[in-house]
């Protein structure tokens, strides 16, 4: 039977970008106005980018709607309704919409990234989206007393979460089937906030992702967790968030709990890990060499799994040079 990452399967592994206003996970806000940002948006070079990753063989591409900040790179009616600033810190240009259309050209399929709650810097964004936890939620950087607490908030923060759905649910209507999946960070309170029988839920919040596509592949990463793990039900396929350990399994023998066997499926999910080929999210030199960087892609790949790397953007929006060496070899070793 047909299983929804049967394609991503296939594409065996991609690319990630962290295309943000600040460095990612970044405690600051950034020394940027809403004109440089729509400035940067517009400088995106999207031909460029889809001739690398045509280039390089990429299976598929993902990119960073936004993060900490607040500035995001595609427009959105109902979070500039909600949070109310003007000028929003959207962009004008609509940059999903015109990488996939460069993307499908070459047959590279468009996949997208964004936070499970409202971006932490951006207090206005905080408050207007309802994000405003009695709780220390600290993983969130969100901190009690440093924003006002709206009318109604629960711990299950629902406002919040109905209205963030709302917002995902615009987006997905927009670009339809040209995206195909969707990585949700920093899903850490799945007790608290998904796992309910009744909405808003994980099952609802993967339904606003879904809306503009019923294929759309979903994971929610619940931060680093080696053995990989399904977080959700709802998730099609592991988050698999890895850093500074790569995960190793066993072949033969009695699988140890820190070293199980690996195949594809984890609880019925699609195997799937995303680390960074620089020295952190989206910045650094590659640090590994080609030969382990093919090794390693091609030893989650013998048992079906999918591995994501993310590499530095240029201000244009292209792969830095020096990643372009060792993921032409990639391409070259493990395409046909």
């Amino acid at each position: 039977m047909a299983h929804p990452t049967d394609w991503f399967r296939d594409a065996r592994w991609g690319v990630f970008f962290h295309y943000l206003a600040s460095p990612a996970s970044s405690a600051e806000l950034p020394d940027m106005t809403v004109d440089e940002w729509n400035r940067r948006i517009d400088g995106f070079d999207v031909e460029g980018l889809a001739r690398q990753l045509e280039e390089i063989r990429a299976g598929y591409f993902f990119i960073t709607l936004g993060q900490n900040s607040g500035f995001f790179l595609s427009p959105n009616r109902a979070y500039d309704r909600l949070v109310g600033r003007a000028p929003s810190r959207l962009s004008r240009r609509d940059l999903v919409a015109d990488l996939y259309s460069a993307l499908e050209k070459r047959a590279i399929r468009l996949m997208v990234y964004l936070p499970s709650h409202a971006p932490a810097k951006d207090l206005q964004a905080v408050e207007g989206l309802a994000c405003t936890p009695a709780l220390d939620h600290g993983q969130w950087g969100l901190v009690p007393g440093s924003y006002r607490v709206a009318p109604g908030t629960d711990e299950r923060l629902t406002r919040f979460q109905e209205n963030w759905e709302e917002v995902i649910r615009e987006w997905s209507q927009r670009w339809g089937k040209h995206v195909h999946g969707w990585w949700i960070d920093g899903c850490y309170y799945a007790d608290r906030m998904y796992r309910h029988a009744d909405a808003p839920n994980g099952g609802s919040f993967a339904a606003a992702m879904r809306a503009g596509n019923p294929e759309s592949i979903v994971a929610l990463n619940p931060g680093v967790k080696i053995p990989v793990v399904r977080h959700l039900p709802c998730e099609d396929y592991t988050a698999g968030e890895v850093a500074s350990s790569l995960p190793v399994g066993v072949d033969s023998g009695k699988p140890a709990a820190w070293a199980p066997k690996l195949q594809r499926f984890v609880d019925g999910a699609q195997y799937h890990l995303l680390t960074f080929l620089g020295t952190y999210w989206g910045m650094g030199q590659p640090r590994f060499g080609e030969d382990f960087l093919i090794a390693y892609t091609r030893y989650v790949n013998a048992f079906e799994g999918v591995l994501t790397w993310d590499v530095p953007p240029t201000r244009a929006g292209l792969i830095s040079p020096e990643f372009m060496a060792p993921l032409r070899a990639l391409g070259r070793t493990t395409r046909p």
